[in-house]
């Protein structure tokens, strides 16, 4: 699943135009490198999301094409 997405469908970030323009202006690393919004997710990958003040530090779990509200929360952990 493309990086993208993979932030919209979770709900890290709400829409897929803003995790996309995060993509293109660097604020998102996987496995300490920036990537582009075309990036495909791996199991297992650690992201760094540098949006305000706190960048956050997420590891993904799993990855569905299509999950509820209530269980986005499942797809990753927040690392720090």
């Amino acid at each position: 699943m493309r990086l993208d997405k993979y932030l919209k469908v979770s709900r890290i970030i709400k829409r897929r135009t803003v995790a996309n323009e995060a993509c293109d202006n660097g604020r998102i690393e996987v496995n300490g490198r920036v990537v582009k919004a075309s990036y495909d997710v791996k199991v297992g990958d650690v992201m760094t999301i540098s949006m305000g003040k706190n960048p956050i530090t997420v590891k993904v779990l799993s990855i569905t094409e299509m999950v509820g509200k209530e269980n986005a929360k499942e797809m990753y952990e927040v690392v720090s």
